[in-house]
């Protein structure tokens, strides 16, 4: 009897001391707020009311101040500065905020693309004469003009791959994060970038291949997902580029999703912590 009653012991003692496994980490991240009123708006929206942690801003774009006022209303927000070199759009241009003839078209707009685009020939700026220093110049301006504007900016990102798309861009943008204290790296961090895990193009698959994604997320790991909500309205019906024309339905779905009442439900079921970036270094 005293030797059951020691096993049972044992057996409640080993329970009580079994360490849960951290429970899987996600960062819901809301890109290019500042391009449209309705991206702002949506934007907003997804971070007040859905799951969204982050958001990510634009600081040459024509809808940058009014975003700036939205973050002064809430600062407990978490903010990257999307860094900008392109300006995609075929109906709405934005130019950069030094004098940078390199990055530039003879308008003075950035141009559409980082890389080459058969639709937009010779419009890249990998098949034009970059040059870092033109480079380096844009980003510092747009950095200290974001950092005199939000108080709660956290780190930097890059608009379509802006911030890497040569090793030598790559190292002097991760020069400048630390100098301006916004260095937040991703990969030294151990993140996981996840995509949809399945059809994309409606809001239904959306919210489908996003809980199935969800689904296959790890204990104890960190993942990252990147999206751009928007409002299906007249203003985003008029923005798009060759390619991608379907862009206000597209990020109206995104917008769905990242609302959705059903994901809430499955990412509470399923004990998924979404944080934002700056929660990897408290």
């Amino acid at each position: 009897m005293d030797r059951l009653f020691a096993i049972l012991m044992l057996f409640i003692f080993l329970g009580a001391t079994t360490v849960a496994p951290d429970p899987p980490r996600l960062i819901v991240r809301g890109d290019d707020m500042g391009s449209s009123h309705a991206g702002n708006e949506a934007i907003l929206h997804c971070a007040l009311n859905g799951i969204q942690t982050s958001i990510e801003i634009m600081v040459p774009t024509p809808w940058f101040p009014e975003a700036v006022q939205m973050l002064a209303e809430h600062p407990d927000i978490d903010v990257g500065l999307h860094l900008s070199l392109t300006s995609e759009w075929d109906n709405i241009k934005w130019r950069p905020l030094t004098i940078c003839p390199s990055i530039t078209d003879e308008d003075g707009y950035f141009y559409p693309m980082i890389h080459p685009n058969p639709n937009y020939p010779q419009r890249s700026i990998k098949e034009n004469e970059w040059k870092l220093a033109e480079i380096e110049a844009e980003m510092r301006a747009q950095i200290e003009m974001a950092k005199r504007n939000i108080k709660n900016l956290t780190h930097i990102s890059g608009h379509m791959g802006c911030t890497s798309f040569d090793p030598k861009v790559a190292e002097m943008a991760k020069r400048l994060a630390k100098e301006y204290d916004l260095d937040i790296d991703l990969v030294e961090h151990n993140v996981t970038y996840i995509p949809y895990d399945g059809p994309h193009i409606t809001a239904k698959e959306k919210i489908d291949s996003f809980i199935k994604q969800l689904h296959a997320m790890e204990a104890g790991k960190t993942y990252l997902f990147v999206e751009h909500p928007a409002y299906d309205n007249a203003e985003m019906r008029a923005v798009y580029h060759i390619g991608y024309e379907n862009v206000a339905a597209d990020r109206q779905g995104v917008t769905d999703l990242f609302t959705s009442e059903l994901v809430k439900q499955v990412i509470k079921d399923l004990g998924i912590e979404l944080i934002s970036y700056a929660d990897l270094v408290r």
